[in-house]
């Protein structure tokens, strides 16, 4: 016989929400409920708003927790609240079947109704793209570059922050300041703020030159492609989630993994502590992340160029 669905109405800035199955376990292995990680993310909100603030939100959702199966969802659900404000956004390579151009109608989440609302939906992972829209829905240009740093086994946080380290140093001599962020998954994954005058993908081949240009020079640790033969120890460096269609989870987003961990912005001084000993940096549970916010504030404040 399947649960009984239990129901809690809340009232969250203004809007009347019923919130379902609040003692559901959404991570088995630390029997993290979804009432615990509704309450992070209603504390998190006032630092990972801003984050979010004019980006398509893309999710991925674990109906019945961590340990079934997830999906991807980028379209806002049916039956979405009047108030949740929607984007639709045309998607590339996609055509529909008069040969128009598709649209993706994006969830924005720019409060904590709407964030809450998502979260009950078991919407465990928020995943950004690095552009915002206009008031009309309309994709502007990057406003943000990201690399993703993503080790080969036995690579890990150790190589990762080294690798980070190379690629500060490579960003500061084109006059960019980055913020870097554990992924909470494997890896690193470093942002930079940019002045929006460049595209999509003249962003991503920036990025795919930098990575080779580390690859070159680093050859024994960086890697610029995909290739699994040759990642073994080695840190991929992942410039294509430059590209328009490409997403990032969130900072501040709950990753889908066994354990409630966080995409936790940290200080360059964990990094390099990092580089020095692989075991002084670890992926951060959403409790961690918490207690660093009321102690340290928002550590992730990406540079404008």
């Amino acid at each position: 016989m399947a649960d009984k669905r239990t129901e809690t109405p809340v009232e969250v800035d203004g809007h009347h929400l019923t919130l379902v199955n609040l003692e559901k376990v959404m991570y088995p292995r630390t029997g993290t409920t979804k009432a615990e990680v509704l309450n992070y993310y209603a504390q998190i909100a006032p630092v990972m708003l801003p984050h979010l603030a004019d980006r398509a939100v893309t999710r991925i959702r674990w109906p019945h927790g961590t340990g079934d199966k997830s999906f991807f969802e980028k379209n806002a659900p049916s039956g979405a609240p009047s108030w949740v404000h929607t984007v639709t956004v045309p998607t590339s390579g996609s055509r529909t079947k008069s040969g128009e151009e598709g649209e993706l109608r994006f969830p924005i989440v720019d409060s904590l109704a709407t964030l809450t609302w998502l979260v009950n939906l078991a919407s465990l992972e928020l995943h950004v793209h690095q552009w915002t829209v206009t008031k009309r829905g309309r994709p502007k240009n990057p406003n943000r570059l990201v690399i993703d740093l993503d080790p080969g086994d036995p690579a890990g946080l150790g190589e990762c922050s080294q690798v980070a380290l190379l690629v500060r140093d490579r960003l500061a001599e084109d006059g960019l300041d980055c913020v870097p962020v554990t992924s909470g998954s494997k890896g690193v994954h470093l942002y930079a703020g940019l002045d929006g005058r460049r595209t999509h993908e003249e962003v991503r081949d920036y990025a795919k030159a930098i990575a080779e240009e580390l690859e070159k020079s680093h050859s024994k640790l960086v890697l610029s492609q995909m290739t699994k033969a040759r990642r073994s120890g080695k840190v991929f460096l992942d410039w294509s989630q430059n590209t328009g269609a490409k997403t990032t989870i969130s900072p501040y987003s709950l990753r889908g993994r066994d354990q409630p961990t966080v995409a936790a912005p940290r200080t360059w001084d964990e990094i390099e502590a990092g580089a020095d000993d692989p075991l002084a940096l670890e992926h951060l549970r959403f409790e961690e992340v918490l207690e660093r916010v009321q102690d340290q504030g928002d550590l992730f404040a990406v540079p404008e160029s």
